[in-house]
């Protein structure tokens, strides 16, 4: 490293999601200071089947500066109101995790101890019908207004989102190289990533290397061997297959999520197709059982091979090593259950900027992003591992291991607090509220032994009309919007023919 610590060159290894997403923040908010190259491949291909996000992604595109409407025409999207669970708590059982607020929370407690209290008094409707989002869903309605808050998520197409991004990374002065990664050279006193070089012979040297190449960790593992924390004992999939088919008849504006006997299955309306997949365990179901159990369970008639995906799920020891960022699938995996591999790249790349080393590297920067990646990951790790842990069901070896397993002290003491009173809370950094925890907890058949006292202030005519009250307003409110595709025809239908 020369004895000018500045920080200049910037060098992202790799595209798809994660490079693309990194270079487009980078060039637009910090690029007139910096050199941006973004080396990929077009031999390699990206895993590109992260087709469904979560609301936070408005935050990311709100910096950026993006268009909504622009967005999803160009990336074939639909919009998302939540997660529908079929066969999680049971076989025939189903629920749904949706976006929004349900209800009205007081100072003292969150809206489920009324709920709760009101079940007791016989006033039995489901908690979506008091969340717009979730009656929105099950009645396949949407609409969304300048002014209105941004709780819908899209399901869009990964790889026309890279080449949306793209094209915003390269105008504000992000350069696309064309490679393949041949060596990765170290400075042999310091240890620090110098150089890439291609193997084309070209070699680029930077100041600052983002590692975007996927589960191999080019960088972030194969150079610089950084440690790797394995979760498999609490998340046993290790494998997916995608394929995707045509156009289902009714695009609904939610993402399906099958459990099946070894893993479960995903299905994501796009505007002109859908994307399928299975994530299974190997140690339960070989490929070949896999992929016709997808096959036998999708609508429609695949426009593609089914691809296998092998992964392993666990995190990264350190996601900044050096002067290296791990971003995306090389920082690690938890599986996209409840749709969390994008905003855990939009968090990266936000830490990224706020710590950013333009002077030089400071240990303490890199430790606190480090601490900081580190619990908002295990946050997320516990809410998928609540999916499997809490069931009901036995029927087969795989579903009798996950309930049999031993879970996080973590996710242990957030059940436990449910239980015994009702209670759920949001850390300041972590992602799931307590409407989704109250959403999955309940779904998935966990039920609070009491409620919080405060309730009992009110009177059982003041809670039966309080309770009315919301039932009405989100009814009323779903009721005026139009059908999900009859507002996507207008607001932003896209060009792309079917594929």
């Amino acid at each position: 490293m020369s004895a000018d610590k500045r920080i200049r060159k910037v060098v992202i290894a790799g595209g798809g999601t994660a490079g693309w997403m990194t270079a487009a923040a980078l060039s637009k908010l910090l690029g007139k200071n910096l050199d941006i190259k973004l080396v990929e491949s077009e031999a390699i291909g990206t895993v590109g089947v992260g087709e469904a996000t979560i609301p936070t992604l408005h935050l990311f595109h709100q910096l950026l500066g993006i268009d909504e409407r622009e967005l999803m025409a160009a990336t074939n999207a639909t919009f998302k109101l939540g997660i529908a669970f079929e066969n999680w708590k049971d076989v025939g059982e189903e629920y749904i995790h949706s976006f929004g607020a349900a209800g009205k929370d007081c100072w003292a407690c969150n809206f489920s101890h009324f709920w709760v209290k009101g079940l007791q008094q016989g006033i039995d409707f489901p908690i979506g019908d008091y969340t717009k989002e979730h009656l929105g869903a099950r009645l396949g309605r949407f609409a969304v207004s300048p002014r209105s808050e941004r709780t819908h998520a899209y399901h869009f197409d990964a790889a026309l989102y890279a080449k949306f991004l793209r094209g915003l990374a390269e105008k504000h002065g992000a350069t696309r190289i064309e490679g393949k990664i041949d060596k990765v050279q170290l400075d042999r006193d310091s240890g620090y990533i110098r150089a890439l070089q291609l193997d084309s012979g070209e070699v680029l040297e930077g100041d600052l290397f983002i590692d975007c190449t996927g589960f191999r960790g080019l960088l972030i593992d194969g150079a610089l061997h950084t440690g790797f924390d394995d979760w498999g004992h609490w998340l046993p999939c290790d494998r997916a297959i995608a394929v995707q088919t045509g156009k289902g008849e009714n695009p609904v504006p939610y993402t399906r999520s099958i459990a099946r006997e070894s893993g479960w299955q995903w299905r994501i309306p796009l505007q002109t197709r859908t994307g399928n997949g299975l994530v299974y365990c190997s140690h339960y179901m070989d490929e070949e059982q896999a992929r016709q159990q997808l096959l036998d369970n999708v609508e429609g008639e695949p426009l593609n091979e089914p691809r296998v995906i092998p992964f392993r799920t666990g995190t990264r020891r350190q996601h900044w090593n050096k002067n290296c960022v791990a971003i995306g699938l090389s920082s690690g995996f938890i599986e996209p259950l409840e749709s969390t591999s994008i905003h855990l790249i939009q968090r990266s790349i936000v830490r990224l900027m706020t710590l950013f080393p333009a002077q030089g590297f400071v240990q303490a920067d890199v430790d606190e992003f480090n601490r900081l990646i580190r619990e908002e990951t295990e946050n997320v790790r516990d809410f998928v591992v609540l999916h499997y842990k809490l069931t009901d069901r036995q029927d087969t070896e795989f579903w009798r291991y996950c309930r049999g397993m031993d879970i996080p002290d973590s996710l242990s003491h957030r059940m436990e607090m449910f239980e015994q009173g009702g209670r759920v809370y949001q850390n300041g950094t972590e992602l799931f509220g307590e409407s989704s925890w109250l959403q999955v907890l309940l779904g998935q058949g966990l039920m609070p032994q009491s409620y919080h006292p405060i309730v009992d202030m009110m009177s059982d005519e003041e809670l039966a009309r309080f309770l009315s009250g919301i039932r009405s307003q989100v009814r009323a409110t779903v009721d005026s919007w139009p059908h999900h595709m009859e507002f996507i025809a207008h607001y932003c239908k896209t060009k792309i023919d079917q594929m």
